[in-house]
């Protein structure tokens, strides 16, 4: 009979981790495991991670070693490590740099490896037609110069990474430097995580340096790090952004914290077509076509310049055909930049194979711990759905009852209790459904702020709630990402697209910028029980649960109590 030992992590044969959430060295068993395995969900008190090839080549990228992901899992493991967990963890760790790429002298491109292996992966149709058919010596292919991109993500997709040392060009030179203090004569320097995520992208210029993805959390300054990367490698760069008002932000950033002139800062968006030493664009601008069956028309822009840097801002949002652009642009150093590696369409490989290996991954609570980012607390708030709702919830479809649940009428009165709650701090409620958000504007009083507004309307509501002039703004998903609120300290999420990690991180990412005096932050998910909103609220959560925040479940009912009760003592303490 197996021995169980008082620890907190139990093992399965399917790469399988349950976490005990209630043990003591749960923490410590969390942070190590969460850097080779992702959480899946949460049921209760028991966590449920699972390692994957791509989880543990992000880890074998990192430095981490399959001897020292197996003697985490001992450590912790209540059981003794299944046998068939510890040699699949060796098989896909070591697979990490079997495979190379590199450059000849004379500019040809080798795929090496063990002769073995080569002929097994080198005689399937999808690789053979990628390599040049030329003679080879044993250990090694020559590869099409252009199918670099596409040899990596076939490889991939049959279980192998390739390491990329094939080296880089360095683009047209530009004259750029950071300043030490910005226009506003502010002190300025990079903070010890920032410069040390530039180093670990940049690897001293050695020949798997300058790819790959850096991951920090909201509020981190991850367009400073971007800046500081260009300043680095001085070089014509384009910075794909995820919006219009993000490519401003780039554009201000650079014009503060760099030696760049406006006159070498190129917006390429829908008011302006700009191309000029370092160009900021937009994934909308850059996929947009009249017909489904028409060409990408301003696709050349990848071509418009040498480029020797790309910084994909938002990595995680990278549109399907921008990915099939970068498998043409291997030779170009890349940059990606996010909140959160999870892509809900399930193609971190490509992330992974395109743009490069996650190279840096900030945890949030260590940038909490030392004030970088607010001290953040969550709650999910849940209520019956609107009497007169239930009928048609009852006779809807399954899609129908997600929106109606969403849209749960009833919200308003927990959006109003809880603006009073925190009357005097600046508030963002953000929510799905333009129905919702219009009638909560109307009811409350408040200006909503939606894709339908002209960019112009959009920036000045965005700049009169930084100003304090405005204390509350609705907001649509168009402020999911890139919009930068300083001095936010409130969100109340009202709905959702679904059970979807990466935007809830997103939201929260909203109001985690360092505040003034007590340096917090509180975001409320208000949700309807009883219905699938309940269970995609659950899903939406795992993202932060990995790393190390709770939510607090609270009914609404009991929440309308207990501040009851907590205003009459405080009325009777007055008297």
């Amino acid at each position: 009979m197996l021995k169980r030992e008082n620890r907190a992590l139990c093992l399965q044969a399917d790469l399988t981790v349950l976490l005990d959430d209630r043990h003591e060295l749960a923490d410590a068993a969390r942070e190590l495991i969460s850097r080779f395995a992702d959480l899946t969900k949460r049921p209760g008190h028991i966590h449920t991670y699972r390692m994957t090839p791509m989880s543990l080549w992000n880890a074998a990228s990192a430095g981490m070693t399959p001897d020292e992901m197996i003697r985490a899992l001992t450590e912790h493991s209540c059981y003794e490590v299944p046998l068939q967990v510890i040699s699949t963890i060796r098989k896909l760790g070591d697979r990490y740099g079997k495979l190379l790429l590199q450059q000849t002298a004379d500019k040809q491109l080798l795929l090496l490896g063990e002769e073995s292996l080569l002929l097994e992966l080198c005689g399937r149709p999808s690789i053979m037609e990628l390599l040049l058919l030329v003679p080879y010596k044993a250990g090694s292919r020559f590869v099409r110069p252009e199918a670099r991109g596409m040899l990596k993500q076939e490889l991939i997709r049959l279980g192998y990474p390739v390491l990329d040392l094939a080296g880089y060009r360095h683009g047209e030179a530009l004259d750029v430097e950071l300043r030490s203090k910005t226009l506003k004569e502010k002190s300025f320097q990079l903070r010890d995580y920032q410069e040390r995520a530039v180093n670990l992208f940049y690897r001293e210029g050695q020949a798997d340096g300058g790819s790959g993805v850096l991951v920090l959390p909201c509020g981190a300054g991850k367009t400073i790090i971007g800046i500081a990367a260009l300043a680095r490698l001085q070089c014509d760069t384009l910075i794909l952004t995820s919006n219009v008002t993000s490519v401003q932000q780039w554009k201000a950033e650079l014009m503060d914290k760099t030696t760049l002139t406006d006159s070498e800062i190129g917006t390429y968006a829908a008011a302006s077509k700009e191309v000029r030493p370092v160009t900021i664009a937009t994934y909308q601008i850059l996929t947009s076509r009249r017909q489904k069956s028409d060409e990408y028309g301003h696709m050349h822009i990848f071509g418009e310049r040498n480029w020797g840097l790309i910084i994909y801002d938002e990595v995680h949002l990278l549109p399907a055909p921008v990915f099939r652009m970068t498998a043409d642009l291997q030779a170009t150093r890349r940059l990606g930049l996010t909140a959160t590696l999870v892509r809900e369409d399930g193609r971190e490989e490509d992330v992974f194979s395109l743009i490069g290996p996650k190279r840096f991954d900030l945890p949030w609570k260590t940038l909490e711990s030392r004030n970088w980012i607010a001290a953040l607390t969550c709650t999910e708030i849940r209520l019956p759905l609107a009497h007169e709702a239930l009928e048609r919830y009852v006779a809807a479809d399954e899609k129908m009852k997600i929106r109606i649940a969403g849209e749960n009428s009833d919200k308003i009165e927990v959006v109003r209790e809880l603006l009073r709650i925190h009357a005097g701090k600046l508030v963002l409620i953000i929510g799905q459904y333009l129905t919702q958000l219009h009638l909560l504007s109307e009811t409350l009083g408040v200006p909503v702020l939606t894709g339908e507004l002209p960019h112009e309307e959009r920036a000045e509501l965005y700049e009169r709630f930084k100003s304090g002039e405005l204390r509350t703004l609705i907001v649509s998903k168009v402020a999911n990402f890139a919009v930068d609120l300083p001095d936010a300290a409130v969100a109340i999420q009202v709905s959702g697209s679904y059970g979807s990690r990466q935007e809830e991180a997103q939201r929260i990412g909203r109001i985690l910028r360092p505040k003034p005096g007590d340096n917090e932050a509180f975001f409320y998910t208000v949700v309807t029980q009883g219905t699938k909103e309940t269970d995609f609220a659950g899903k939406r959560q795992l993202f932060l649960l990995e790393q190390g925040y709770r939510y607090a479940l609270t009914d609404w009912e009991q929440l309308q109590e207990s501040l009851a009760a907590l205003e009459a003592e405080n009325r009777e303490a007055a008297q």
